[in-house]
């Protein structure tokens, strides 16, 4: 898989741009590729999104999209990981127990201690990762077409927390967000820089830079 590093980019220019990623990979006219990137604010919502879930005030852009899951905070301080890959091709399985797995092992190596939650029978989707203590650091909502993933993770590595109270994050009302700042910072330990959480995430994904 590739590394592909973007900065931030504008969600709808993402979005536009990512469905030309789709069409290549179906194609084969690209190879599977993991583009990191981060947005300006904006909440992003699926389909099946009650909207009394989302926010009231018009204080940021409120997007409806074609991934599943409900809705999602992306702002500065979080890295967002787009994964357009084959699953035909990497038998990949459950794609989403895949990343969910890949990305705890991220987590643990930067020295978080991460863990994934099964979904009782009737209950809301615990799709993500979380603390042992269950609280949400990791959101993920993906969609696949044709064998290809589009959409994928949002990690709060530096994240302002403050915005999960005006709206409700992945139809789990009550459910505390954090990040990895808030960790540190409660743990008295060395924060990741931005860079450091990339490589992790990319290396536990095993995605490499394309030669230049």
């Amino acid at each position: 898989m590739v590394r592909v590093d973007l900065g931030e980019v504008d969600y709808l220019e993402a979005a536009e741009a990512m469905r030309g990623w789709v069409k290549e990979r179906q194609a084969g006219q690209a190879p599977d590729r993991l583009f990191l990137l981060t947005h300006p604010p904006v909440i992003t919502y699926g389909r099946h999104t009650a909207q009394s879930d989302l926010p009231q005030d018009g204080s940021m852009p409120v997007i409806e999209v074609d991934r599943g899951g409900h809705a999602t905070y992306h702002g500065p301080g979080q890295l967002v990981g787009y994964l357009v890959i084959n699953i035909r091709e990497r038998a990949a399985g459950d794609v989403v127990r895949w990343l969910e797995l890949a990305l705890i092992e991220a987590l643990t190596d930067l020295g978080f201690p991460a863990v994934r939650r099964d979904t009782p029978p009737g209950a809301d989707s615990l799709v993500g990762v979380w603390t042992p203590d269950h609280h949400k650091l990791v959101s993920i909502g993906m969609r696949i077409r044709e064998g290809v993933t589009s959409h994928g993770f949002a990690i709060n590595v530096d994240s302002d927390l403050d915005v999960y109270d005006r709206f409700v994050a992945c139809r789990l009302d009550g459910v505390t967000m954090t990040s990895l700042r808030h960790l540190a910072d409660t743990a008295n330990r060395p924060m990741p820089t931005m860079s450091e959480v990339r490589a992790a995430v990319a290396r536990s994904l095993g995605a490499t830079r394309p030669v230049t």
